[in-house]
């Protein structure tokens, strides 16, 4: 089985015996906020009990954090599970996506037989979202992702395009589905989301996660927001009632309540990305884009990921997305000063190899 993302220690372990030092996922370098991973812990103790299927306490606790309705919130397993979720609850024909983008966009839609129409981002303007893809939006689609900021490029789309994309998404009866899963480690979370939009656009799904800025990527927790209440509904019925399990929903709750967690993370990917950024450029990499918890850069060095792996870390290849199958381009997370030094080192030590 071939895997399209990072992230696999497993795998790592299997061929080397060792636990990497991984870059190739997003994740906080905090780790899990401590009291929720006690929250977790202590509810192994209710393990012989079905979890709450409708995730109530979470769902309000979701709610109030956005102040939103709790009527507005779905809760999953993790954004990959909700995003397959929408797409079966609507059943596109046609659909839209960036090129580069997260694949699981392109895996729901293709597992439910829709056409997908690809809108390009270009080296040559940055990666950026440009004014094209409004012309792409046409009355014909069905459903729009649209991942800000965007996953492998770490950019943001210009919020005045933002808007002229959601209005132009509710004038021709389009589905825009949100992806803000980085969101709160950008500098401006409010000026990069649509949340006050909702419930003038009932046409747009916003989709949240406490993967990477709680670092719970093991746990599988994550929710979306919408106001269209009948779109909620149908995709609760497109899986299993038990997606979100205990540890999970009382991990959630518990993260919530850290706002301590919040601060300290946002001052250290602030520091760390400026660091980062620095220095691989240093090395001589291209940094193209990384507004969020990674970096995206270009390196003429062949096969950097094999060799900095077969070293003991882990980047993320990123040869395998749409747009992006020449080759040459990577991802990488931005972690704590020492973790970051090393990867540094060992980028050196590959490029010379």
């Amino acid at each position: 089985m071939e895997l399209i993302h990072g992230g696999d220690v497993a795998g790592f372990w299997e061929e080397y015996g060792a636990t990497p030092l991984d870059f190739s996922a997003n994740i906080n370098p905090l780790g899990m906020p401590e009291g929720a991973r006690r929250a977790a812990v202590q509810a192994l103790e209710q393990a012989d009990q079905y979890p709450d299927p409708l995730c109530r306490r979470l769902r309000r606790a979701v709610a109030c954090w956005e102040e939103v309705p709790a009527e507005w919130v779905r809760c999953g397993g993790g954004a990959a599970g909700l995003i397959f979720r929408l797409v079966f609850a609507l059943r596109p024909r046609r659909a839209l996506t960036t090129a580069p983008s997260f694949a699981e966009y392109e895996q729901a839609l293709e597992a439910a037989g829709c056409q997908i129409i690809r809108f390009p981002l270009r080296a040559e303007e940055g990666f950026r979202l440009t004014e094209g893809f409004l012309e792409a939006l046409t009355p014909d689609l069905d459903l729009a992702f649209l991942c800000n900021p965007n996953n492998p490029t770490g950019r943001t789309v210009d919020p005045d395009l933002l808007t002229r994309i959601g209005k132009k998404c509710q004038k021709n009866g389009i589905c825009l589905a949100a992806d803000e899963c980085f969101n709160e480690f950008l500098d401006q979370p409010e000026r990069y989301s649509l949340k006050s939009r909702l419930e003038e656009w009932p046409n747009l799904l916003i989709f949240k996660a406490f993967t990477k800025f709680y670092a719970m990527a093991g746990l599988r927790l994550g929710y979306c927001l919408c106001a269209d209440g009948a779109l909620l509904d149908k995709m609760d019925r497109m899986g299993q009632p038990w997606e979100v399990s205990g540890p999970a929903q009382a991990a959630g709750l518990a993260a919530l309540e850290d706002q301590e967690y919040r601060r300290k993370t946002r001052t250290l990917i602030g520091e760390q990305r400026a660091w980062l950024r620095q220095a691989l450029s240093e090395l001589g990499f291209n940094v193209v884009g990384g507004e969020a918890n990674y970096l995206f850069f270009r390196a003429d060095t062949p096969d950097l990921a094999a060799k900095a792996r077969r070293l003991g870390v882990m980047i993320r290849d990123c040869a395998n997305y749409p747009g992006l199958e020449g080759g040459g381009y990577y991802r990488a997370a931005v972690r704590g000063p020492e973790e970051n030094r090393r990867l540094v080192q060992v980028l050196d030590q590959a490029r010379r190899l």
